[in-house]
């Protein structure tokens, strides 16, 4: 099964045979497959599951705008003044349906989605011509990798693009359009935003049923029954299922697969295991992380706010972090110098500031001149216990809680880190933490939407004038990204009535 690796660092471009056919107003050629027939081999099926990894690559998603434009549209950033305005209209809350990175994030998981329903739709039949017990075992798993990987682009559409989940509402709620057929007939309308939760509910377990758990491992390129379970937890959060919030953590937390990148060991002379996560993309807490290669790579997610490649000597960052998050990290916390570094800026303002290092690039790919490019981690295990710890507090079981955040806390503090919460202080506690925990990883804005909250910014050292002083309340309807005018997304996917 892992072999699947290999294919997928190898390959970067999209399956012809399944995807980008333009032959409707041409003669077929002779060497033509029909769509219908693509999938006929175990074969056949890895490659189509290796487009599907491929296209989690695109810089529009985990390694672009899925990541960056919901923390910089919320209080975690400011813009600095002479910014290229990358971003700007995130910044501004000048967010429209026509906004290029919305149109990018909703094309990009919705062909993530078509190209899971282009191989469910003919993985049955593949299956019952197979004989050889090895190849149906490996064809299950390769299916639960597909289910997987439909429930998690489902799942980061109804984050962005639907409103927070309230169980007293969620039947009367819009979700999104459930395409679940590449050639059948599509939606019309979409769904309801409990009907868009329960499709993803059923996807994860179609996986977990499929995928085996002896192949869990940290730094997985691949969709495994462990990831299935950390998208499940995270889900069961945002739908305010306490119960299926803590079970689904709960098995990667006591798996002795995965552990905290500690901040008191060294995974080289100069380098301890947390610091080597972000620098070398390596790290026992990653249940899935997105390969990449020197040739195979996505998008530069650190350029904004570094902009190193300028002129490879001074930085001019788009963006610095707040100065109230820089106050959150006390002076033992070691993820303050894991994701920051005082760096002097080439603005002719000079402003030296603490930049956001947390993706400068990764060194093996730096070693090819290739800047500010991580491979992304949208499942980690620092994310699991910061998940359970705010069900136990749903819960009111704040012991539990505190032993959390303090077992996160210690994993990432030289000396010290335990955290206490109770009734009265556990939200602000969990806030504060998720913010040093998952800094512009693109949880911000749908965490202010799901507890209610708004914000106000406060100018600070030269950062643009406007949109500094902004101040945005819990009610304002763009926390729910508005659904694209372009029906591009829908084609690609199949999936009509977008």
């Amino acid at each position: 099964m892992k072999n699947i690796y290999n294919t997928i660092l190898k390959m970067t471009a999209v399956i012809a045979v399944a995807f980008g056919l333009n032959s409707c107003l041409e003669k077929l050629p002779g060497d033509y497959i029909l769509e219908e027939e693509a999938m006929q081999t175990l074969s056949d099926a890895e490659q189509t599951l290796t487009g599907i990894y491929t296209a989690y690559m695109s810089s529009a998603l985990y390694s672009g705008y899925l990541t960056l434009c919901p923390d910089i549209q919320a209080d975690l950033v400011y813009a600095v003044q002479g910014n290229s305005n990358q971003y700007g209209t995130h910044w501004l809350w000048d967010i429209r349906s026509t906004n290029s990175e919305i149109e990018a994030v909703y094309a990009g998981l919705y062909r993530v989605i078509g190209r899971c329903n282009f191989y469910l739709d003919q993985v049955d039949k593949l299956r019952s011509s197979l004989t050889d017990d090895a190849e149906i075992q490996y064809l299950d798993y390769y299916t639960g990798e597909v289910y997987c990987a439909r429930a998690l682009a489902y799942s980061e559409l109804i984050k962005c693009f639907c409103k927070a989940y309230d169980p007293a509402t969620a039947e009367s709620e819009l979700g999104v359009v459930l395409a679940d057929t590449y050639f059948g007939e599509k939606p019309a309308k979409r769904a309801t935003l409990k009907d868009s939760y329960a499709f993803v509910i059923e996807d994860l377990k179609k996986a977990q049923e499929l995928l085996d758990e002896e192949n869990d491992g940290y730094d997985a390129p691949y969709f495994t029954q462990a990831a299935a379970h950390a998208i499940h937890a995270r889900v069961a959060l945002y739908m305010q299922d306490w119960d299926a919030a803590v079970e689904h953590s709960t098995k990667l937390i006591e798996s002795d697969n995965f552990a905290l990148a500690s901040a008191r060991s060294y995974a080289t002379s100069s380098q301890t295991y947390l610091q080597y996560m972000w620098t070398n993309d390596a790290s026992f807490e990653d249940i899935w992380r997105i390969g990449y290669t020197a040739t195979s790579f996505g998008g530069a997610q650190g350029s904004v706010f570094l902009n190193f490649t300028t002129d490879y000597y001074y930085y001019y960052p788009d963006y610095v972090p707040a100065q109230w998050v820089l106050d959150l990290y006390g002076s033992s916390d070691a993820r303050y110098n894991a994701y920051f570094a005082r760096l002097q800026t080439g603005y002719a303002h000079q402003l030296t500031w603490p930049l956001l290092v947390k993706y400068y690039g990764n060194e093996s790919l730096m070693s090819n001149m290739i800047y500010h490019v991580n491979m992304p981690k949208p499942l980690r295990l620092a994310e699991q216990y910061l998940i359970r710890a705010e069900a136990y507090c749903r819960k009111g079981n704040f012991a539990k809680a505190s032993s959390d955040l303090s077992t996160l806390g210690q994993a990432r503090y030289v000396n010290g880190g335990s955290i206490s919460v109770n009734a009265g202080n556990w939200l602000q506690t969990i806030s504060d933490e998720r913010v040093r925990e998952l800094y512009m990883e693109g949880f911000r804005l749908h965490d202010l939407k799901r507890w209610g909250q708004g914000f106000q910014r406060t100018p600070q050292s030269q950062t643009q004038s406007e949109g500094s002083s902004m101040k945005i309340d819990a009610s304002d309807p763009l926390f729910v990204w508005p659904i694209p005018n372009h029906r591009y997304s829908c084609h690609i996917s199949g999936a009509a009535g977008c």
